[in-house]
């Protein structure tokens, strides 16, 4: 059993986050998409307007990894508005490192950010999970979670930053 506290990331914690997203992305097959440095990660979440907010589970230094690392998962949100429901809480990217995972540890990540849509009078958490992530489709799906790409026939499209410059020129 893997002690743990969650608590709100700090600045000092970004080296962490970036290793985290790098193993999420490792672990999703996209690790090559993952341009986001520290630096960036520093001045987005930390400033006097965060563009993300970030929980970070960390455990006690006895039971740290044999790589040495104490905080062993994250999860990054942000709020945002949908003009049909009001405000939703985000969720960017959730992640526990493999060799902590089946200790209630995402569980406790998970009720928190519950707890703060709630407080924050979210009408709903929205989310992605990669299609071939069937464990943590079964995890979101045993917590409630409607797969709105099956229900609602949503899609996801992105425009890059190059073709976002590309239209701003015109």
């Amino acid at each position: 059993m893997a002690n743990f506290i969650l608590r709100t990331a700090e600045p000092k914690d970004v080296c962490d986050i970036l290793r985290l997203i790098k193993e999420l992305a490792k672990f999703e097959e996209m690790e090559e998409q993952v341009i986001l440095t520290e630096k960036e990660l520093l001045e987005d979440g930390f400033g006097d307007h965060p563009f993300y907010h970030c929980l970070v589970a960390e455990v006690p230094s006895d039971q740290r990894t044999s790589e040495g690392y104490t905080v062993i998962a994250f999860a990054m949100y942000y709020f945002t508005y949908d003009p049909w429901i009001g405000k939703l809480l985000y969720l960017e990217d959730f992640y526990v490192m493999e060799q902590f995972r089946g200790f209630g540890i995402g569980s406790q990540i998970l009720k928190v950010l519950s707890e703060t849509a709630v407080r924050t009078r979210c009408s709903s958490m929205h989310f992605i999970v990669a299609e071939n992530n069937k464990k943590s489709i079964e995890f979101y799906k045993r917590r409630g979670a409607a797969d709105l790409s099956y229900e609602e026939g949503w899609r996801l499209f992105a425009i890059d930053k190059e073709r976002l410059m590309k239209m701003s020129a015109k």
